[in-house]
């Protein structure tokens, strides 16, 4: 089976089975508005007491909750969903089926149990993010900056949790790595300039959420040096690179059910 072919069945069986139940697509959508419209609630509490907040003026901060919105729409929609299962079979032993199957274990595991209507979340994600852009006046050359920078941050976003569930085959129970990626996450509603010392430093190198969140918003006010969208770029793809590394060493540690 070639990998487009497993790709294209995967994602068809995902959609299947989401359009079963039409009703909830319908409720998922209003409950992404809702959510979103809570979100960026308390961003217009502060911008109504001063115009511009560490350099940011409203419309530009709105945009970084638009790519946080999309960056939680995508981690409900294709990342937690499938490697939660992961932990699941991992526990009951019963991960010895995917490795039967004839995919590369990573790349199924990164699409089995996809929840396609969370996508709604993306969308509305993408709407505000492109209601910030005509309102910054963005051109197309920040567009598609900040269009990379996002696929580059949603990439190390499925990096990261694909660390941390790499750490099932070691430990029982990883369900505190999962929660402290969820709340760095959440911090990245703001933009990461916001922040000081020790938690900026974090959010920035030891946990680069500001690079999800961020860095995309300021490439759409074109004020991402090249430089730094390049080292961005490379951040990804090194934590792909450790994401590979350490699910095949984890792999490795894994006691069949059978064995």
């Amino acid at each position: 089976m070639s990998l487009g072919v497993a790709v294209a069945a995967l994602t068809r069986a995902s959609l299947l089975t989401t359009m079963r139940y039409r009703a909830s697509f319908v409720g998922e959508a209003v409950m992404a508005v809702a959510w979103a419209a809570w979100t960026a609630a308390p961003l217009f509490v502060v911008f109504d007491q001063a115009p511009t907040l560490a350099g940011w003026t409203a419309e530009e901060a709105l945009a970084v909750i638009g790519f946080f919105i999309i960056a939680q729409g995508a981690l409900e929609a294709l990342v937690d969903p499938n490697l939660r299962a992961v932990v699941e079979q991992v526990r009951q032993g019963t991960f010895d089926f995917v490795l039967l199957k004839p995919l590369d274990a990573q790349l199924y595991v990164s699409l089995h149990r996809t929840e396609p209507i969370k996508l709604v979340h993306c969308l509305v994600g993408l709407a505000i993010v492109a209601h910030s852009a005509r309102a910054i006046d963005a051109g197309a050359v920040e567009l598609a900056s900040a269009a990379l920078l996002m696929l580059a941050g949603l990439t190390l976003l499925h990096s990261l949790w694909t660390v941390v569930v790499s750490s099932a085959f070691f430990f029982v129970k990883v369900d505190n790595l999962s929660w402290l990626i969820r709340a760095g996450l959440d911090a990245g509603r703001w933009p990461v300039s916001l922040y000081r010392g020790v938690v900026r430093f974090v959010l920035t190198f030891v946990l680069p959420i500001g690079l999800v969140t961020t860095y995309p918003a300021l490439a759409l006010r074109g004020e991402l040096k090249p430089s730094t969208g390049l080292g961005a770029l490379v951040i990804s793809v090194l934590f792909g690179m450790l994401a590979r590394v350490a699910w095949i060493r984890s792999l490795r540690r894994y006691s069949s059910a059978s064995s």
